[in-house]
């Protein structure tokens, strides 16, 4: 977690710097107010990724020399073959032609979201399911 605390914490370094230069240049406040919010969503997540870090065990991802036993997980849990993310996007395309054709679409098009989402997580977990069956 230290990476991605430190790529945080560069960007909200960088939009510092840009707000230093920008406002010395160009004594703008609204611009100046922007790009502070831009550097408090650069440092405030990098500080607590960092202040985190410091309090978990380090992950596999940080250790320099790792076996490949420690970073191998589980493998084979989603199922290969299921229509379910046709259908999320289906129900997602509906969704979005609601704005245009009216409210109905978005009625037919939340029942196929919904259905893909429980569909996915049904045959999910039929799968880890059978997986640990098999293992036993």
């Amino acid at each position: 977690m230290r990476n991605e605390s430190r790529v945080y914490l560069g960007i909200g370094s960088f939009f510092v710097l840009i707000l230093v230069i920008y406002f010395v240049w160009s004594r703008e406040s609204t611009g100046s107010v922007l790009l502070l919010a831009s550097a408090g969503l650069g440092l405030l997540p990098g500080l607590y990724i960092g202040w985190w870090s410091r309090r978990m065990q380090q992950r596999p991802e940080d250790v320099d020399e790792v076996a490949p036993r420690d970073i191998t997980g589980v493998v084979g849990q989603f199922p290969e073959n299921t229509i379910f993310p046709f259908t999320l996007g289906v129900g997602a395309w509906l969704v979005g032609l609601a704005f245009v054709f009216g409210l109905w679409f978005a009625i037919i098009g939340l029942g196929f979201v919904f259905g893909a989402a429980i569909g996915a997580t049904l045959e999910s977990k039929r799968a880890s399911l059978s997986e640990r069956e098999n293992r036993v």
